[in-house]
């Protein structure tokens, strides 16, 4: 049930970004929106939460943790999600396995089977398809590529996050070392942020769109994060990140029905091998971590 809970979030909150970023500046609403989760986080670790102090000599890793899994994948995230649908965006970050399993291999982190790198070959194909099929439909444009690719560096980011967080996670647990670099990575965005806070007019966005922001900082972030790491506690790191594979299939659906974005043949099919070939590397993996990305 939880799991389930988790999917419609993160499923869901690609369309609650489109339709905030109608009357919000991306770097306006995604500062806002970080704040408040990186608030309701801290709340969440003071009362609940079980963190180990980490050792002093690791703080420049995490800092540059920080700014890369938070700050610049948050920044290439939400450009990426304003200039493409909502759909795209959804199968577009579905291929972070991919990017991990690769950078992995490279660190000699992880050893895979040929299982993983079939799943590796399709979900290529399957991101090519994707993008391609938007060039033919008539809604689409140059614009909706360059947020495919957008999008797609941010996954790339937090892939090079995730390896990067790897040793220090399992030493420290996921949750403090997610808990550390968001609020470094929040901080920096923060910063970056500020002249767009200055530009936007706060008093043409509508309450419906400050409950979009509501919703995508208090559930999409804070609460879908303690729903992941319970998730984890409950059944573990594979079984649970195999269940994520289905959040693009019900992204697809909900921007359908809300946005009224309808997909060519051909994104189909790519969505397809994307999930496909995600749950092919997942399977092929020796699974160490797994950190899920802030959406």
């Amino acid at each position: 049930m939880a799991l389930a809970i988790l999917i419609f979030i993160w499923a869901s909150n690609f369309s609650v970004l489109k339709f905030a970023l109608r009357e919000m500046s991306p770097l306006a609403f995604n500062g806002v929106r970080f704040t408040l989760a990186s608030i309701l986080l801290w709340v969440t670790v003071k009362v609940g939460g079980r963190t180990t102090a980490i050792d002093r000599r690791y703080w420049p890793a995490l800092i540059g943790l920080g700014f890369l899994g938070n700050t610049i994948y948050q920044i290439l995230f939400i450009y990426g999600i304003d200039w493409t649908l909502a759909g795209n965006a959804s199968l577009m970050l579905a291929a972070t396995p991919i990017f991990t399993t690769l950078l992995s291999i490279a660190f000699r982190q992880e050893r895979v089977a040929s299982m993983a790198w079939t799943g590796v070959v399709i979900s290529v194909v399957g991101i090519g398809l994707v993008v391609w099929g938007g060039t033919q439909a008539v809604s689409f444009s140059a614009t909706t590529v360059r947020g495919d690719l957008t999008v797609l560096a941010a996954a790339a980011a937090w892939s090079a996050y995730t390896v990067g967080s790897s040793p220090l996670v399992r030493r420290y647990g996921a949750l403090s070392v997610t808990a550390v670099t968001m609020w470094i990575g929040g901080l920096g965005l923060l910063v970056v942020s500020v002249p767009s806070f200055l530009a936007q007019d706060w008093s043409a966005v509508r309450p419906v769109s400050w409950l979009a922001l509501f919703y995508s900082g208090a559930f999409a972030i804070a609460l879908a994060y303690f729903i992941w790491y319970y998730s984890i506690r409950q059944i573990g790191n594979t079984r649970t990140a195999v269940y994520s594979n289905f959040i693009p299939v019900v992204a697809l659906v909900i921007a359908w029905l809300t946005l009224g974005e309808t997909p060519t043949w051909l994104q189909m099919l790519g969505a397809g091998a994307i999930v496909g070939g995600t749950i092919l590397v997942r399977l092929g993996r020796i699974e160490r971590s797994e950190v899920t990305p802030a959406e």
